[in-house]
């Protein structure tokens, strides 16, 4: 499945018991050895939501929230006829996330924001005001190069740069070496960006254990928010992707994000994992 072009392999966990997925994510996720895919995700039974999702990226590590992911399966369980319902529940390791039709495309309630650094979790402290965050343009030395950073949790961390054309970026070098400083003790996703307008951001997205991504969904809901609090757009806008275009809102009242974007089933087939 695909949404934004950012691609997964499913497995039906409804169907056999399956082996051990994590050993078998690199395997699959290869593009050239297997199926090829950006993450493995896991389709579950849930005792605290209609279903459960497992994440696990390109290397077998698994992970906490898909944005992206949510959508697919959201088209996934209505279409093998698992529900028929508009709007259902997701538990991940980062939350429950409610998904919904949106005409053509998907919807999710992302949820609130998480700006602690401890929850987030990142070593950098706010530049000024409360020690719970938000952490908004700090300092953060890569080498020789310093860059401005927002760090922020949409379910899994997120560092947001601002860059004057994130096209041309050299992100798949300082992508990997973001994503395992230090002070980032679980890693982080990042998120190359620049605001066209005060109603649309580009974004390129290095994704921890899955490089370069055409698309990610919590990134495009942790951009939003960012460049709403540093003042470069409002909080409804459109974030084109390298494989796509989502349309973030960041509810004023509630505090929540929420995604539309598109999902679709690419293939469906068997592999032989013996």
């Amino acid at each position: 499945m695909q949404g934004a072009g950012n691609d997964f392999v499913f497995l039906d966990g409804f169907g056999a018991p399956l082996p051990d997925v994590a050993s078998l994510a690199a395997r699959l996720c290869d593009r050239n050895f297997g199926v090829g895919a950006d993450q493995l995700l896991v389709l579950l039974p849930s005792d605290a939501a209609d279903f459960r999702m497992l994440i696990y990226d390109a290397d077998g590590t698994e992970v906490e929230m898909c944005g992206n992911g949510i959508r697919c399966l959201y088209r996934l369980v209505r279409a093998r006829g698992y529900t028929d319902a508009e709007e259902i529940s997701v538990e991940t390791a980062g939350g429950i996330v409610r998904p919904r039709s949106d005409g053509d495309l998907v919807r999710v309630d992302m949820g609130e924001p998480v700006f602690d650094p401890g929850k987030i979790p990142t070593k950098i402290a706010p530049a000024e005001g409360s020690p719970e965050g938000p952490v908004l343009k700090a300092p953060l030395l890569v080498g020789d190069k310093r860059f401005e950073v927002s760090v922020l949790s949409m379910g899994n961390p997120h560092c947001v740069i601002v860059v004057d054309d994130p096209k041309t970026f050299p992100v798949k070098e300082i992508g990997p070496r973001i994503e395992a400083h230090p002070l980032f003790p679980n890693r982080v996703n990042v998120e190359f960006v620049a605001a066209e307008s005060r109603t649309r951001i580009v974004q390129r997205t290095w994704e921890r254990g899955s490089g370069e991504t055409l698309a990610c969904g919590s990134g495009a809901c942790a951009v939003a928010v960012a460049c709403a609090l540093n003042g470069l757009t409002e909080r409804e806008v459109d974030v084109a992707l390298t494989g796509g275009t989502l349309h973030i809102r960041w509810d004023e009242g509630s505090n929540r994000v929420y995604m539309s974007g598109p999902a679709e089933e690419v293939f469906a087939g068997e592999i032989d994992i013996s």
